[in-house]
C-alpha cells in the first residue's frame, strides 16, 4: 500500500520500532487523519544534562539536547532511530512527536555546580536541532546558553535554523570570551530539493544570512556540508563554500551521508518517490563508499566513507576550502574563565 504523501514532512511513513514486537500497517481510511498530522509534545523527564560521546570521529565529549524528536524532518537524519529507544518509530514519530527538557537548563547549572565537572566544549546540540521550530516558543535553548555565559563554559552551537539570530545579544558576550562558536548547516542551494529534503528547517538563502548577522556580530561562525549525499547534492559543495566565505563563515567541515538501522528505509523510499530518475544513481553511490553497504559503522571510515568516490569529494572540499580562505586559523576555547560557584543575575553587557 503506497504510502499518503503529507506536505511539510519529510517521510510518509512509520516503519517499525526495531525493539518492539507489536506492529500494524495503516487500513486505508486512516489516510485522510495522517495527511493531517500535527506535531505533539511531551515533557522528557530526564535526569541528567549531557551525553557523553567516546567517539574518536566527533570531536567533542559531551552533548546537550533541549529536545528528543526534531520537527525540521530531515530525511537522511541519522539521529532517527534513537527515537526507538523511546517506544517510538524513527518515521512519522520522530518529527511529529517531540520530546521536551522543559528543565534542562537547570539540569545543566546542576553539572557545572559540581565539584567534578571539569570544563569541556559542549555540542549544542549532538541529536536534534537545538533551534528546531519549538524553541521560537519554549526558549529552552537561550536558557540554556544563558547557563553557559554564566559559568563561562565553553560551547559550539549548531544548527539549520535562523532563528539562532534571535540569541545574538548572549552568542556575542560568549564570543568576545572566547566561549562560543556557530556552525550553520547548509546542504543545498536548491530551494526545490531543499524543501523535499529537509521540509521545515530553515531555507537556504535564510542559513546564509543568519551566517552574515553573526559574522558581522563579531561571533566565529562556519558551515557545515552534512550530510555530503553522492549523486544529490555533492556537485554544490564548492558554490555552498563560496556563498558561505561571502557572508562570513571562516571554517568548514563536512560529512557524509549516513543510514543507521530504519534510516536507509526511509530514505530509500523517499528517493524513489521524489527523485526516481537519479535514484539507483545515488544509492550504487552510496554503496560504493560503503564497501557495498549503504551504511557503515566502523570508526575513521563512517563519516567520510571510502574508495575513489568518498576520496575525490575530500579532495574537492580541501582544494575549496583553501580557495576561500577556510580553515586557515586555529579557534582556541577558553576554559580558563569557568567558574563553578557563580551566582546571581546574568550581566550581558558589563
Amino acid at each position: 500500500m503506497t504510502a499518503p504523501s503529507i506536505k511539510g514532512r519529510g517521510t510518509n511513513s512509520n516503519p517499525d520500532n526495531r525493539f518492539e514486537k507489536v506492529s500494524y500497517e495503516m487500513m486505508e481510511e486512516e489516510f485522510d487523519a495522517v495527511r493531517k498530522i500535527t506535531t505533539q509534545y511531551f515533557f522528557d523527564t530526564t535526569k541528567s544534562a549531557l551525553a557523553k560521546n567516546d567517539s574518536p570521529d566527533i570531536g567533542f565529549t559531551y552533548d546537550l539536547n533541549p529536545y528528543r524528536g526534531c520537527e525540521h524532518g530531515c530525511i537522511y537524519c541519522y539521529a532517527r532511530p534513537t527515537h526507538e529507544y523511546l517506544g517510538f518509530s524513527a518515521g512519522l514519530d520522530f518529527e511529529t512527536k517531540i520530546m521536551v527538557k522543559k528543565e534542562i537548563h537547570k539540569l545543566l547549572e546542576k553539572e557545572f555546580r559540581k565539584k567534578s565537572w571539569k570544563p569541556s566544549t559542549i555540542s549544542l546540540s549532538g541529536n536534534t536541532d537545538c533551534y528546531q521550530p519549538i524553541e521560537r516558543k519554549l526558549e529552552l535553548t537561550r536558557r540554556c546558553l544563558e547557563v553557559f555565559l554564566k559559568f563561562r563554559n565553553p560551547v559550539g552551537v549548531i544548527t539549520k535554523n535562523a532563528l539562532v539570530t534571535r540569541d545574538i545579544d548572549i552568542l556575542k558576550e560568549l564570543s568576545r570570551q572566547q566561549l562560543v562558536t556557530v556552525t550553520l548547516t547548509i546542504t543545498t542551494l536548491d530551494k526545490e530539493l531543499h524543501r523535499k529534503m529537509e521540509p521545515r528547517t530553515s531555507a537556504p538563502e535564510q542559513r546564509l544570512k543568519a551566517i552574515e548577522t553573526l559574522a558581522n556580530a563579531g561571533i566565529t561562525v562556519g558551515v557545515s556540508l552534512a550530510p555530503v549525499i553522492p549523486g544529490l547534492n555533492d556537485s554544490e559543495m564548492p558554490a555552498i563554500l563560496k556563498r558561505s566565505s561571502e557572508h562570513g563563515a571562516t571554517f568548514a567541515f563536512y560529512t557524509m551521508v549516513r543510514l543507521p538501522y530504519a534510516v536507509k528505509d526511509l530514505f530509500q523510499e523517499w528517493l524513489q518517490r521524489e527523485y526516481p530518475d537519479r535514484a539507483g544513481k545515488v544509492l550504487n553511490r552510496i554503496k560504493e563508499m560503503r564497501e557495498g553497504k549503504l551504511n557503515s559503522t566502523e570508526f575513521g571510515k563512517r563519516m567520510s566513507g571510502t574508495g575513489e568516490i568518498a576520496d575525490s569529494i575530500a579532495q574537492l572540499f580541501e582544494l575549496t576550502c583553501k580557495k576561500y580562505g577556510f580553515n586557515t586559523r586555529e579557534y582556541r576555547f577558553q576554559t580558563e574563565k569557568f567558574s563553578g560557584d557563580q551566582s546571581g543575575q546574568i550581566d550581558l553587557f558589563g
